[in-house]
């Protein structure tokens, strides 16, 4: 580790991930759901955004180039920096990516007052210092009203897996006084763990998941044990030791990032409803929750002034949403899963699919008046909320705002698809200029819509992904098996092809990819 990384993780890179939560567009459906105003600015204006250690910076930069706001970002990684800033000149979003730890970066002077502020997945690896910092920058930037994206390590859920972590980074800082290889060290060092527990009968006994936790850690991906695992600084928190900190901001708790993680019939048991119905104080609720639910990760949204809405305001603050559903019907599972799986009310949800399964946008409010005296308000807006919770449908920015990302939408995506003709290119994701967020899409499906984008006929779409397949040394696999034999990869690649054709296409042309 680097003296300027504050024991944080900085010789192996994080991975590239892009976590939805930080897309302001998203904080719409649960603050409508939990009845909180939002920023006004947030779904009809430009606004300001920041996003507190960016890791290698593909949310910030999918967001800054798909959505209306200006976007501030910091990491103190100077490589993941760097790589960011590229993309951002890629997509010329104009978001201001900053290389400075969080005492530095805090400190500008040229940095405005904010809507939104984010921080995924950086929380419970800093020091008390740093969390010190983020709060006050917090307290001085985020505007009355604003919005706080943060998600953590919970308690009580880390207390029984925690064991692995401080065995594990004890054995790896052991290690590496003897190698200079960070990745190796990492295997090694999870070999180890899981040969002290098979020793450790009176643990594991007690403890059992510690087993199964070490196996799922022999197939992941080393940066993600790193930087998940390895820091000198990790703290699961409580939710009440997290407000206390957040207190210092004026901030209170708003609601879960998900809808589906506040919805309680997939949460709880009927027996666990009735109790948790008995709890007036909503943030000693969430304390009881995490312990009913075993909690080890929260995702949440914490507002600065929370302005409670009237009944009235709620429903016409719904009405004014555009949605839009981008899966194809079909897929659409009659089940909400978060902690269970229930299912869904066919004869609630399927008058609402009716409407919106052509994938064009739909105002709420012409789908409350086409189902009027059928369905009463607010069961259609807890539809569009599940749906949402499922990533099947989402809030639509404004004409303008498509408008206005569609260029930069365009740049960044055709980058993205220019690269992986790489198999060593790590972006899954492409920009939607109609959701304001990203679309994952795998590296075959990648080359089958650069070849669509190219005009290319469904013979020399599927001779070019092969091609790619095979300068890049790889074969076609199914369920498991590598298919060896080229009549054999060929036949699964046109299987993919064709559902690829039958289900991404569609989802790429109605949000505005393609």
């Amino acid at each position: 580790m680097s003296s300027w990384s504050e024991g944080y993780v900085s010789d192996i890179n994080y991975t590239f991930g892009y976590y939805s939560e930080l897309n302001p567009n998203n904080a719409i459906v649960p603050f409508l759901m939990a009845g909180i105003a939002l920023p006004e600015s947030i779904s009809t204006s430009q606004y300001n955004a920041c996003e507190l250690g960016f890791g290698q910076g593909i949310s910030v930069n999918v967001h800054a180039t798909a959505g209306h706001a200006k976007w501030y970002a910091t990491d103190f990684n100077p490589s993941q920096a760097n790589f960011a800033r590229y993309l951002s000149d890629v997509a010329n979003n104009g978001a201001l990516i900053a290389d400075q730890g969080f005492n530095e970066f805090c400190k500008r002077d040229d940095l405005p007052e904010f809507d939104f502020i984010g921080l995924h997945g950086i929380w419970s690896w800093i020091s008390d210092e740093n969390r010190a910092i983020v709060v006050d920058f917090i307290r001085r930037k985020l505007k009355v009203g604003g919005i706080l994206y943060i998600s953590y390590n919970t308690l009580p859920g880390w207390s029984a897996p925690s064991p692995v972590r401080h065995l594990l980074l004890q054995h790896h800082n052991t290690m590496t006084a003897h190698s200079n290889s960070r990745q190796q060290n990492i295997k090694d060092s999870i070999e180890f763990v899981g040969k002290v527990f098979a020793q450790s009968p009176n643990l594991t006994q007690k403890s059992p998941e510690l087993l199964s936790r070490v196996e799922r850690l022999k197939n992941s991906d080393p940066h993600y044990v790193a930087h998940e695992y390895l820091n000198k600084d990790w703290q699961p928190m409580y939710f009440a030791d997290m407000q206390k900190w957040l207190e210092f901001a004026k901030l209170t708790f708003a609601c879960s990032s998900n809808y589906l993680d506040d919805f309680n019939e997939t949460l709880y048991n009927q027996e666990q409803r009735e109790f948790m119905a008995g709890f007036s104080a909503p943030s000693f609720a969430q304390t009881v929750k995490d312990f009913i639910l075993n909690k080890q990760f929260r995702k949440d949204f914490w507002v600065k002034g929370a302005r409670r809405l009237n009944g009235y305001e709620q429903k016409e603050a719904w009405k004014k949403l555009r949605v839009l559903l981008h899966t194809p019907r079909k897929q659409i599972e009659m089940k909400a899963s978060s902690h269970l799986t229930v299912d869904l009310n066919v004869d609630l949800f399927n008058p609402i699919l009716d409407i919106l399964h052509d994938h064009k946008v739909h105002l709420v409010k012409d789908i409350v008046e086409a189902l009027k005296g059928r369905f009463n308000e607010m069961d259609i807006f807890t539809v569009l909320a599940i749906l949402a919770g499922k990533n099947n449908l989402a809030v639509v920015q404004s004409d303008d705002a498509i408008e206005q990302s569609r260029p930069h939408c365009t740049a960044f995506n055709r980058y993205v698809l220019e690269q992986s003709r790489s198999s060593q290119f790590n972006i899954n994701y492409l920009a939607s200029p109609v959701t304001g967020g990203a679309y994952n899409l795998d590296m075959v499906q990648r080359w089958f819509l650069l070849a669509h984008i190219e005009g290319l006929t469904k013979k020399e779409q599927l001779d070019f992904a092969w091609s790619l397949l095979k300068e890049n040394g790889l074969f076609m696999a199914e369920e498991g098996k590598t298919l060896e034999k080229d009549e054999e990869g060929k036949a699964r690649m046109e299987r993919i092809y064709n559902g690829f054709v039958e289900n991404q296409l569609p989802q790429l042309k109605c949000l505005g990819i393609i």
